[in-house]
């Protein structure tokens, strides 16, 4: 019982959590380089790319399955930009809210963002 008293002392003497360590600028830029391809396949999903795809196992499996990135950068002249940006937010409400730096920036990316 002696040690539950000692804890709630402890906890409540006013010693603040730890912080998470800082993320290094390479492995900050490699998860978001990895987070980037995803929201890119996010995307082509999302804008039913698919559809047209050349790759059969794209169009059988109904769902990016190939190079994302150019799939994806082809397809921007024929998405109208509002679809875009509904896209963009559907994205993010569903993002949750403890998500880590690189992945909540390269979320917060538009489609065009990616090939400025």
């Amino acid at each position: 019982m002696a040690r539950c008293n000692d804890f709630a002392v402890s906890f409540m003497s006013g010693a603040a959590p730890k912080r998470k360590p800082k993320l290094s600028p390479a492995a900050y830029a490699a998860r978001f380089a990895a987070e980037k391809a995803l929201q890119q396949r996010r995307y082509c999903n999302a804008f039913a790319l698919w559809r047209t795809c050349r790759r059969k196992w794209c169009r059988r499996n109904q769902s990016c399955g190939g190079d994302q990135k150019a799939c994806l950068q082809r397809a921007l002249d024929r998405v109208p930009h509002n679809v875009q940006w509904r896209a963009r937010q559907d994205i993010l409400r569903a993002t949750p809210a403890n998500i880590g730096g690189p992945e909540h920036a390269a979320r917060q990316c538009m489609p065009r963002d990616f090939y400025e």
